[in-house]
């Protein structure tokens, strides 16, 4: 694999050369994950720089060359610079004081080996000279990179003791970049799993979600739960439901449809909206993602020979996925517009019933029917209501 990283277009960027010259190519180096997945040929995403510059000296020093900064992470060093061609995340040189698995007390530090010591993974521990792009590997992190092995920077339960997340941070980025598994990390992950209760449930859905919403995470997730890790999180999964997510990434692959992180949650968990529930309470999600695992968690096998009817009562989204979770054909509902009952309580007036209960009562018949029949057009829903109202009247 070849540590160059000359040809990468990021390294062009207006902004970057602007921040440059505001603080110096001497007291700036690129950092992480830019540097990673160029070597690793794969976009771009975020650019980050570390500096030997404290917080206040980078916004004054900014502002002095006209660049507008954000004080998004001032107690632990980070300002962003708001540059045309994206935001740039600066962070002073730190070193860790005190770590609880929690959160850490850091203190500014002026060596790019002890800012890179307090990473997580050696190859996240890569910084470059923003002129002549030439890489500083402290920790071995290129020859990790080109065996794609994600490995913890020194001893692994130490640093997966500073911060109980890196255990999911281990799956997701071996998820994502590894190939050959480093035992030390796997072992060390699977030993500290208990230590997972005690971190915040946001940023354990934050991850959770994230290992789920790449490409293929079924192998990834069944070494979770083979390890104990992802009983720790998500105690209501067992084997089938890990059967039931490769399945579902399967038919998302065959039907070329999107990967989405609620959908593969709910095949992790019984087809029971209770739980669904339950595990959206813990998780903290959004109201959103809530409802939408609570909707994809209540599927029943009528699904499969109604799915249009369940798009239009419920949602297309959730009648998609109860679909596929089911192992069936999506076909009949992508590229389909759900349809409007083309029959409103007016007309039923106008036909000669008094508003009220009977016009609500004869717009749900007729709209059951209009259903059960596949969504006709205007002329047999006109039928339909003829017959309706035939039968109002003859009760009356």
């Amino acid at each position: 694999m070849s540590a160059d990283l000359k040809a990468a277009e990021w390294t062009e960027r207006e902004g970057l050369r602007a921040l440059i010259a505001a603080l110096g190519a001497e007291n700036i180096r690129w950092v992480g994950g830019a540097i990673r997945d160029t070597l690793l040929h794969t976009p771009v995403a975020d650019v980050d720089c570390a500096t030997v510059h404290l917080p206040d000296v980078v916004m004054q020093m900014c502002k002095d060359a006209g660049i507008r900064t954000v004080p998004t992470g001032i107690d632990h060093g980070t300002v962003t610079a708001v540059l045309r061609d994206g935001p740039v995340e600066i962070t002073t040189l730190r070193r860790d004081v005190s770590t609880d698995g929690r959160r850490a007390t850091v203190a500014f530090a002026q060596a790019w080996e002890e800012d890179a010591a307090r990473r997580d993974f050696t190859i996240n521990a890569l910084y470059a000279h923003p002129e002549t792009l030439e890489i500083s590997d402290y920790f071995g992190g290129l020859v990790d990179l080109a065996a794609r092995r994600v490995r913890f920077i020194g001893d692994a339960r130490a640093r997966i003791a500073e911060d109980h997340l890196r255990i999911l941070r281990y799956f997701r980025f071996q998820a994502r970049f590894g190939a050959e598994l480093d035992q030390e990390a796997e072992e060390a992950c699977a030993d500290l799993a208990p230590t997972l209760k005690g971190l915040s449930r946001e940023r354990i859905a934050m991850e959770l979600l994230a290992i789920l919403a790449l490409p293929n995470p079924h192998p990834t997730v069944a070494r979770m739960f083979a390890r104990g890790v992802l009983g720790v999180i998500l105690p209501e999964t067992c084997k089938p439901h890990i059967d039931a997510l490769e399945r579902l990434i399967a038919a998302e692959q065959d039907q070329g449809i999107a990967p989405d992180p609620i959908r593969r949650l709910a095949a992790l968990l019984p087809p029971i909206a209770e739980i669904a529930e339950t595990v959206a309470a813990r998780l903290r999600l959004s109201r959103a993602q809530r409802a939408h695992l609570v909707c994809d968690a209540d599927r029943q096998e009528s699904d499969l020979s109604h799915a249009r009817a369940l798009a239009y009562l419920e949602d297309l989204a959730c009648a998609i996925d109860r679909v596929l979770l089911q192992g069936g054909d999506t076909s009949p509902l992508r590229d389909w517009e759900v349809p409007r009952l083309p029959l409103k309580g007016g007309q039923i007036v106008a036909r000669g019933v008094a508003a009220g209960p009977d016009v609500a009562r004869i717009l749900r018949t007729v709209e059951a029917k209009w259903i059960e029949e596949g969504f006709p057009g205007e002329k047999r829903i006109a039928s339909l209501l003829d017959a309706e109202l035939a039968g109002h009247k003859g009760d009356s």
